[in-house]
């Protein structure tokens, strides 16, 4: 059901939010420059008009997934610090201050659900207007990423032992009497599956490893044999053949039981050779707002150049006359009305200006890395815990969302210290402290 319409008009008579907070706290001010009636309109149809229970408000749901991603918290962490943060919760649309939690942490799961992969693009959308006329540039650099799936590094071994948990689960619930449950086993092979890559425990590990492939596979086919032929687990059971059968040079391989989507990309780092998630692309313009952020799977870089610019579009309203990119898109030279520039020896037609313009655009396009960076470590970015191709889709857009909004909280943060260098709100907190206070105290003791 709709949630209900706040009276604003009703506001505490000797406290209020809007009175007490500093009106040059990025927050406070970033609260005021969203229109959050955008929202209010967008999401108004996804809810039933007279039934069932009145729903959260829309800006208090929206505020608490854009603050989660501006923070770096979890979704328990940003519900917890909502009570104890009095900008947080002018942000939400508060005007007094409210002691208990705002809403239970799955409740923003439900939120991210019912809103999906548009609703978010919304907020992406809002928080690019934000940001003004550095998000009208004609020029763009366009670089892809890859976000890490929350899953464990995927061995065999270890996928192979989440099987035989899973199989002895189900036939738990099902009642299911197997023919040997294996926990001594399992329990013995383990021991001898440490220490691998020492040349005496190497084949003994090796050969524990098929012991385990064959007690999964053993498991996996007598609950074929037991349950019924219509059950609910046929999708799970076809699951486990599927990763039991793969191979070293298999295609479309399982690395995650509960992550089935999660593909092995190769971006070449020496450090980290492998990363299992998915790849992303991230459109940034010279002055540094993200105006797009889209998720793929494992598509060559030249190939996910068209749907990038096309969401550009979506969200800025032009098509970007020049894309700046690597030498990993190559392929790619003209996209509707964009020039796409990549980095190669210039022509000796060029005169002097025309190749120091060209080194210096794409020196500029390197500035995308450190972009890439602040959304990994600040942003939500590194490691991906919401479930399935949504959730990829889903986190890179408020990642990139909450860097713009942060953007313009750190302008706004160097241009209020630049009119204030004495800061003054804290230079009055100060006063009272020293001046005000010690003077009611004294009165206050001579009193009683």
């Amino acid at each position: 059901m709709l949630p209900k319409v706040k009276n604003q008009n009703q506001q505490s008579l000797f406290f209020s939010l809007p009175d007490t907070l500093n009106p040059l706290h990025p927050l406070f001010v970033l609260a005021n420059q969203i229109q959050w009636d955008i929202f209010e309109a967008g999401f108004k149809d996804l809810y039933c008009q007279d039934n069932g229970r009145p729903a959260k408000p829309i800006r208090l749901m929206v505020g608490l997934l854009i603050l989660k991603h501006i923070r770096n918290l979890s979704d328990e962490a940003v519900v917890e610090q909502w009570s104890e943060n009095l900008y947080f919760q002018y942000f939400t649309g508060e005007n007094s201050f409210v002691p208990g939690s705002p809403c239970e942490p799955s409740e923003l799961v439900h939120f991210r659900k019912r809103i999906g992969e548009s609703g978010i693009e919304l907020i992406l959308k809002e928080s690019i207007r934000v940001n003004g006329e550095d998000a009208l540039e004609k020029s763009v650099n366009v670089d892809t990423t890859v976000q890490e799936k929350n899953i464990t590094f995927p061995t065999d071994a270890k996928l192979h032992k989440k099987i035989i948990e899973k199989c002895k689960e189900i036939a738990r619930k099902e009642g299911i009497e197997l023919r040997q449950s294996y926990s001594r086993t399992i329990k013995k092979l383990a021991q001898e599956q440490r220490f691998r890559h020492h040349p005496k425990n190497k084949h003994k590990a090796v050969k524990a490893d098929k012991k385990i492939k064959t007690i999964a596979g053993r498991l996996v086919r007598e609950l074929e044999r037991k349950l019924p032929s219509i059950n609910q687990y046929q999708k799970k059971l076809r699951l486990f053949s599927q990763v039991l059968m793969q191979q070293k040079d298999s295609k479309k391989k399982i690395y995650s039981l509960h992550e089935p989507q999660v593909v092995c990309i190769c971006k070449g780092k020496e450090h980290k050779k492998y990363e299992f998630g998915n790849k992303v692309s991230i459109a940034k313009t010279d002055s540094g707002v993200i105006v797009g952020a889209l998720s793929f799977r494992d598509e060559y870089d030249g190939h996910t150049l068209a749907p990038s610019l096309e969401q550009v579009k979506r969200l800025v309203g032009q098509m970007p006359k020049w894309v700046k990119v690597d030498r990993g898109y190559r392929g790619n030279k003209q996209i509707d009305e964009s020039q796409i520039l990549i980095p190669s020896t210039p022509q000796k037609s060029m005169s002097y200006y025309q190749r120091k313009k060209l080194s210096n655009s794409h020196k500029k396009r390197a500035g995308i890395e450190p972009v890439i960076g602040h959304l990994k470590s600040d942003h939500r970015l590194s490691r991906n815990f919401y479930k399935g191709i949504v959730g990829d889709n889903i986190n890179i857009m408020l990642a990139a969302a909450a860097f713009n909004f942060k953007r313009m909280m750190n302008k706004w943060k160097k241009k209020f210290f630049h009119f204030f260098p004495m800061q003054f709100f804290q230079f009055q907190t100060l006063l009272f402290h020293v001046i005000f206070y010690p003077f009611l105290e004294k009165n206050l003791k001579k009193t009683f």
